[in-house]
C-alpha cells in the first residue's frame, strides 16, 4: 500500500475482527433503519404529540456454558423486571396508599439486590470489568472473589462449581457464568483502520454508519466499554419507559421443545412464579384496573355530560363528580382519590369507551352538519356577492343617469337663482329708494304707527328699518326736551310703574301733563319768606285739595304743598302752616284700585308736632302736634283730582330723601292710624262711571271708614 502501514494478523485475530465488523455493521444498519422509519412516520404538526412504541426485549438465557453475552442479556432482563415490579406492584400499592384509599399490602419478590450486585458503582460485577488495573480474566476473577464473596445472590467458592466460574441466583433461576474472555469481549472495539476503510467505501450509506472513520474527526479518546455502553443505553430506555403509560404482555413457554400440544406444568408454574404474575393478578383483582388524574379523565370523557361539554368552568373534581352522576353506571365502580379517579372493573372502562365512541359519532355528525351548513352558507355568500356585483353595476348606471338629470336640474336652478337674486336686489334697491321718499315727517309723534307697505319678501328688512327709524325718531324726540321736561317725563314713567294695571283712574291721567304748581305758589311773596324759614324753596306740587276729617269724614279744603324735603299742609287763605311732615317720616301711601281720588299718607308715629303750640321749640314748623307733643295726629287722608300726580311726586320726593322707595299699597281694604286709633278703610263701588268729589261719600262708623264710590 502506498503511504500506508501493513499489519499482519493471524487466523484467530482475523476471524475475531471479521466477526466484530459483521456485528457492528448489523447493529448500526438496524439502528439506522429504525431511526429512518421513525422519521418518516412521525407527526408533522407541532404541539402535543403522543408516542406509540413496542419493546420486544431478550428472553432470559440459561445455557450449559454461559459467558459475557448471557450476563449482559440477563442483566437487561433483571433491570426491565425491576422496572415492571416497581410500576406494577410497588408503585401501584404506594400510589393507592398515597391517594388515601384503603389497601391491604401484598408481598412480592424484589430483585433490587441482584441489580445492585451487577451494577454497583464500586463493587458491581460490571464495574469491576471497567477498573483500569483489570487487564486479564485472572485479575477480574480475583476482584470478583474479593468483592462478591458472601453475597446472598452470588456464589464463588462452591466446590461444585467449575474453575473460574461464579453463580448468580436471578429472579428467573440460578445461572453459572464462566469468566473466560470477559475482559476481551468487554473491550472488543472496532479498529480505527477498519472504521476509516468503511468511511471511504463507495457505498453512500457507509459514511453515515461509520462517522468515526472521518479523518477530520480525529479523536484520541477511547470508545466506552461494551458494558458501559449497554448500561447507558439501558438507563435511557428505562427513563423513557418510566415516563410512558405501559401495557405488559407476558409470554409463557408451555415446553422446552417448542412443540405444540405439550404442556409442562412444572415449567409453566416456574415461569408464573418468577414473573410475579400471582401478586400482579392479586393487585388487579383487589385493586383498581384503571386510574386517571381528574383533569385527564374530565378531558377524555367530558362529552358524555351536557353540563361538562364543551367546556367546564369549575374545578376538575366537581366536573368529574357531575360527569359520573350523569352516567348510567353505578357510582360504586368509581373511587375518588386525592388527585386521581380509580375505576374498579375493566367492564366499566369498556362501557365508558363505548359511550365515548357513540358520543364521538354524534359529535362527528354534528361537525358534519355544521360543515355542510358552512359550505352552503359560503355558497349563499358567493351567490349574494354575485348579486351584489350585478346590482352594484345596475345602481351605478342608474346613479349616473340620476346624476346627469340632477346636474341639469341644478344648472337650471342655478340660473333661476341668479335671475331671482338680481330681481330681488333690484326690488330691494327700488324699495329703499321709494322708502326714502315716503318716510313719516319728523313733526309727527314717535307713537305714530304709520309706515309704508312693502313686498312680503322684504318684510324682515322692512321691520328692521322700521325699528331703526322709530329709535331714531325717539332719539330726535328726546333731544328736544330740556331738564324740566325730562323730569316731567321721569314722573310720567314712575307713575306708569306704580299705577299701570293697578289703578282704574290711571289711564285718564296719562294725557294730562304734570304741572306741579297749580296755584302759582312760587310767585307768592309770603311763601317766599316762609319757605326760607322751613328750607322748602323748591316746590314740587302745590294745589288746593280736600282733607278728609278723621272723625266725620267731611271734606275740608286745604293747601297741600310738596317740596323736595317735606309735605306741608297750609291754610288756603292765610298760608299758615298747619302741619309739616318731613319726607323721611312718610313710609307708605295707600290707595284703592277704583275710580276714586282718595289717598292715605302713612306717617311714622314719633314724628308729629304743632308749630303754633310749641313756641319753645327752635323749629316749630317741623312738628305735627296741635296742643300737646304727646298727642299724636296720625295718618292723613286727601281727596284730589290730581291724585296720580301728587302720589307720584310724593313717591319720588321720599325716594330722593331716604334713598328707599316708600311702599305704595293699592287695595280695597287697608288700615290707617288716627292718633291712638286704628281705622279700617273700606272702598265700595256704587256703579258710578265718573266719580266727582261731591258724588263720593265717606262715612265713619266706629273703627271703620267706608268710602262709597
Amino acid at each position: 500500500m502506498d503511504g500506508g502501514v501493513l499489519s499482519d494478523l493471524n487466523a484467530g485475530d482475523a476471524s475475531r475482527t471479521r466477526d466484530l465488523l459483521c456485528r457492528t455493521l448489523y447493529s448500526r444498519l438496524f439502528t439506522w433503519l429504525v431511526n429512518k422509519i421513525n422519521i418518516i412516520i412521525k407527526a408533522r404538526h407541532f404541539g402535543k404529540r403522543k408516542v406509540l412504541g413496542v419493546l420486544d426485549f431478550y428472553g432470559f438465557e440459561v445455557f450449559e456454558k454461559n459467558g459475557f453475552e448471557q450476563l449482559m442479556i440477563n442483566y437487561c432482563n433483571e433491570k426491565i423486571h425491576q422496572l415492571v415490579i416497581n410500576l406494577t406492584l410497588k408503585n401501584e400499592q404506594e400510589e393507592i396508599v398515597k391517594e388515601g384509599l384503603e389497601w391491604s399490602r401484598i408481598e412480592f419478590f424484589n430483585n433490587n439486590q441482584i441489580c445492585q450486585l451487577l451494577e454497583h458503582e464500586k463493587h458491581g460485577l460490571l464495574s469491576l470489568l471497567n477498573e483500569p488495573h483489570v487487564q486479564c480474566d485472572s485479575m477480574y476473577w480475583t476482584r470478583v472473589e474479593q468483592c462478591c464473596t458472601g453475597h446472598t445472590h452470588c456464589l464463588t467458592t462452591d466446590p461444585n462449581l467449575p474453575p473460574f466460574c461464579f453463580q448468580i441466583r436471578h429472579y428467573a433461576g440460578t445461572v453459572v457464568y464462566n469468566i473466560n474472555e470477559f475482559v476481551d469481549k468487554n473491550r472488543n472495539f472496532l479498529p480505527k483502520e477498519i472504521s476509516r476503510a468503511m468511511f471511504h467505501c463507495d457505498h453512500p450509506l457507509m459514511p453515515v454508519l461509520f462517522p468515526e472513520g472521518n479523518p477530520k474527526r480525529c479523536s484520541i479518546k477511547q470508545p466506552l466499554p461494551i458494558s458501559t455502553q449497554l448500561r447507558v443505553a439501558l438507563t435511557s430506555l428505562l427513563n423513557s419507559l418510566s415516563s410512558r403509560q405501559m401495557h405488559y404482555i407476558r409470554c409463557l413457554k408451555p415446553n422446552e421443545l417448542k412443540q405444540p400440544r405439550i404442556f409442562e406444568m412444572a415449567l409453566v408454574q416456574h415461569q408464573v412464579r418468577y414473573l410475579g404474575l400471582i401478586p400482579t393478578v392479586q393487585i388487579w383483582r383487589s385493586g383498581y384496573c384503571y386510574r386517571l388524574p381528574f383533569a385527564q379523565f374530565l378531558c377524555r370523557y367530558k362529552m358524555l355530560c351536557v353540563h361538562t361539554w364543551p367546556r367546564w368552568r369549575g374545578s376538575s373534581v366537581e366536573g368529574v363528580s357531575l360527569l359520573i352522576r350523569s352516567l348510567p353506571i353505578p357510582s360504586a365502580e368509581f373511587v375518588f382519590g386525592r388527585t386521581k379517579l380509580f375505576v374498579r372493573s375493566p367492564r366499566t372502562v369498556f362501557e365508558l369507551e363505548d359511550f365515548r365512541r357513540m358520543r364521538l359519532h354524534d359529535l362527528a355528525l354534528l361537525i358534519q352538519k355544521h360543515w355542510k351548513g358552512y359550505r352552503q352558507h359560503n355558497k349563499y355568500k358567493k351567490m349574494k356577492h354575485s348579486q351584489i356585483i350585478i346590482s352594484s353595476a345596475w345602481r351605478s348606471w342608474r346613479a349616473k343617469e340620476e346624476f346627469r338629470i340632477l346636474k341639469h336640474r341644478k344648472e337650471t336652478e342655478w340660473a333661476a337663482s341668479v335671475i331671482q337674486r338680481h330681481y330681488i336686489q333690484w326690488k330691494r334697491r327700488h324699495f329703499l329708494m321709494k322708502l326714502a321718499t315716503m318716510l313719516p315727517e319728523d313733526v309727527i309723534s314717535p307713537l305714530c304707527m304709520e309706515w309704508p307697505k312693502c313686498h312680503p319678501k322684504l318684510s324682515e328688512t322692512n321691520a328692521l328699518l322700521r325699528m331703526i327709524h322709530h329709535r331714531w325718531r325717539c332719539y330726535k324726540y328726546r333731544l328736544k326736551f330740556d331738564q324740566t321736561a325730562r323730569n316731567r317725563m321721569r314722573e310720567k314713567v314712575t307713575a306708569s310703574f306704580i299705577f299701570r294695571d293697578r289703578k282704574t283712574s290711571y289711564p285718564r291721567s296719562v294725557s294730562h301733563p304734570f304741572l306741579g304748581d297749580y296755584v302759582r305758589l312760587r310767585q307768592n311773596v309770603q311763601w317766599k319768606k316762609l319757605c326760607l324759614e322751613t328750607n322748602d324753596q323748591y316746590v314740587v306740587f302745590a294745589d288746593i285739595v280736600n282733607k278728609i276729617a278723621r272723625s266725620s269724614g267731611k271734606f275740608v279744603p286745604i293747601l297741600l304743598v310738596v317740596s323736595t324735603h317735606s309735605m306741608l299742609i297750609l291754610d288756603q287763605r292765610t298760608l299758615q302752616i298747619k302741619y309739616r311732615v318731613p319726607a323721611a317720616e312718610i313710609y307708605r301711601i295707600s290707595l284703592s284700585p277704583l275710580l276714586d281720588d282718595v289717598a292715605v299718607v302713612h306717617i311714622k308715629a314719633p314724628s308729629f308736632g304743632n308749630p303754633e303750640t310749641s313756641s319753645n321749640t327752635s323749629d316749630a314748623t317741623g312738628c305735627l302736634f296741635q296742643s300737646d307733643l304727646s298727642k299724636k295726629k296720625g295718618d292723613f287722608v286727601f281727596q284730589t283730582c290730581h291724585l296720580i300726580e301728587v302720589v307720584t311726586k310724593l313717591f319720588l320726593v321720599v325716594q330722593n330723601a331716604t334713598g328707599k322707595s316708600p311702599e305704595v299699597n293699592i287695595a280695597t281694604e287697608f288700615e290707617a292710624n288716627f292718633g291712638s286709633q286704628t281705622v279700617m278703610f273700606t272702598f265700595k263701588c256704587m256703579g258710578i262711571p265718573e266719580v266727582q268729589g261731591g258724588q263720593m261719600r265717606v262715612v265713619r262708623k266706629g273703627n271703620k271708614m267706608e268710602v262709597l264710590v
